[in-house]
């Protein structure tokens, strides 16, 4: 007697989710090294022996026909998070929330679910914790666990199988990455069990209404692990980022079916979990901070929310042969860009110079609008002049040393206005139709005038 013939070995792109009949160094698709691994097909003999189950039949809809209603949304029970959300959680919906290890992800659906608890059927299912230590988590942060159900399940069958039985409403799944579909052979964490259990959960939250949070692990580059299908299945990514060494935390939605994209909500990380700031610009700012040489406050514009952070530079004389670049929270290559309008336009000598950029509060800056005020700050830095304390600065620099309007001004200089500053440094192309009460705006063309305004402010306080 002949035995089963096993299934056909091939390989699967960790990153790209691209298939080679045998293991290469580097994938064609995406160029990354030492991206594949070996799965094995399942055989499909059997599926082509039997007989096709009958087609159901569907009708199609008019697009004018079809109802407007607004989705149904329920509250998490943090603001920040609903936020990022677009107003709340859409029943049915599955949300896939990545980041480093240890940043908070668990702390965050715990939180989510203990406030949920109160309202809806809740599930949180752990694949890498045990009961025991969510229970102390629980206790940790505050949350009275009476009404909250806990499962310690790999297998992602019998975990929609018991939400089922339960009517799970919400469901966590901690982790993603260590789920497992019994009918594929690879073990927890291939391409192909993500996929299949990212798959499973999420046809279970659409044909039963339960909302479904994926929390994934992230790779080297802080993307989030795994084939990009899957975030490609979900309905929502979010992203939970942060320093180690700081406690501020941001919530960033970089896809969302139910609302816009590149919104952040801002906790702040306590010894009773996550704590929600509602006014993170007062939080990244020094309190009583003064005017110091190479301090400038930027007004950052993320999605639809305006924040002041402030951008610290320092430009010192080095001992080295290649000088130093350090850029925390800035784009290096940006960075270099800006010392070469400088130094070409401004004759600032920065070549044989140790430039360090930071970001104060563990902030990103990847917009444009904040060349102006790093300009600015290594400007202050290399000529040891302050800029004044009470003025904010945005714009895009240009090349040629122009400065270039940026969107969002007027929700930039109110953000402003409401934390005390009077004075704002501008693109002249910028117009301000509703300027506050009592505030300044100083606007300007070119770096040219940015030193010449500087000069002229140092000069009388002289």
């Amino acid at each position: 007697m002949v035995g089963k013939s096993p299934g056909k070995v091939k390989y699967i792109c960790d990153h790209c989710g691209s298939i080679a009949s045998k293991w290469v160094g580097q994938c064609a698709q995406c160029g990354e090294w030492n991206s594949f691994t070996e799965v094995i097909a399942q055989d499909r003999r059997s599926l082509r022996d039997s007989k096709p189950s009958p087609a159901k039949r569907t009708k199609s809809s008019m697009l004018g026909d079809v109802s407007l209603d607004t989705v149904a949304r329920s509250a998490s029970g943090l603001f920040e998070l609903d936020r990022v959300l677009g107003g709340g959680l859409v029943p049915g919906s599955a949300i896939l929330l990545g980041g480093d290890p240890g940043i908070g992800k668990s702390t965050l659906a715990l939180q989510c679910i203990g406030h949920l608890q109160h309202t809806q059927q809740v599930l949180y299912v752990s694949g890498e914790e045990s009961l025991q230590q969510i229970a102390m988590r629980a206790e940790r942060l505050g949350i009275d666990g009476a009404d909250i159900h806990v499962l310690g399940e790999n297998e992602v069958q019998l975990i929609t199988q018991h939400a089922s039985d339960i009517g799970a409403q919400f469901l966590v799944a901690d982790s993603i990455q260590t789920l497992f579909h019994a009918e594929i052979p690879s073990g927890p964490g291939s391409v192909a069990q993500v996929r299949e259990c990212a798959s499973t959960l999420v046809a279970f939250a659409k044909q039963s209404g339960c909302t479904v949070l994926l929390i994934g692990h992230v790779t080297k580059e802080g993307g989030i692990a795994g084939p990009k299908v899957l975030e490609h299945l979900v309905d929502t990514v979010l992203y939970f980022e942060g320093d180690h060494s700081s406690r501020f935390r941001l919530i960033r939605a970089f896809k969302n079916r139910y609302g816009t994209v590149n919104e952040i909500g801002v906790f702040a990380m306590t010894e009773d979990g996550l704590r929600e700031v509602s006014n993170p610009s007062s939080m990244f700012l020094s309190q009583g901070r003064e005017a110091a040489p190479g301090s400038v406050v930027f007004a950052i514009q993320e999605a639809t929310r305006p924040l002041l952070v402030e951008v610290q530079a320092l430009v010192d004389s080095s001992p080295l042969a290649h000088p130093r670049r350090v850029c925390v929270g800035f784009d290096p290559q940006r960075l270099g860009m800006l010392l070469a309008v400088l130094h070409r336009h401004l004759e600032v000598p920065v070549v044989e110079r140790d430039v360090f950029v930071n970001v104060a509060g563990g902030i990103r800056l990847t917009e444009t609008a904040a060349d102006l005020a790093v300009t600015t700050a290594l400007y202050a830095s290399a000529v040891n002049r302050s800029f004044p304390a009470n003025t904010v600065c945005f714009g895009e620099v240009g090349l040629s040393g122009e400065i270039r309007p940026v969107p969002w001004g007027e929700s930039r200089i109110h953000e402003a206005a409401s934390l005390g500053f009077e004075c704002a440094v501008i693109p002249s192309r910028n117009k301000i139709k509703n300027l506050p009460s009592g505030f300044e705006i100083v606007s300007i063309s070119s770096l040219a005038e940015l030193v010449d305004w500087m000069e002229a402010g140092s000069q009388a306080d002289g």
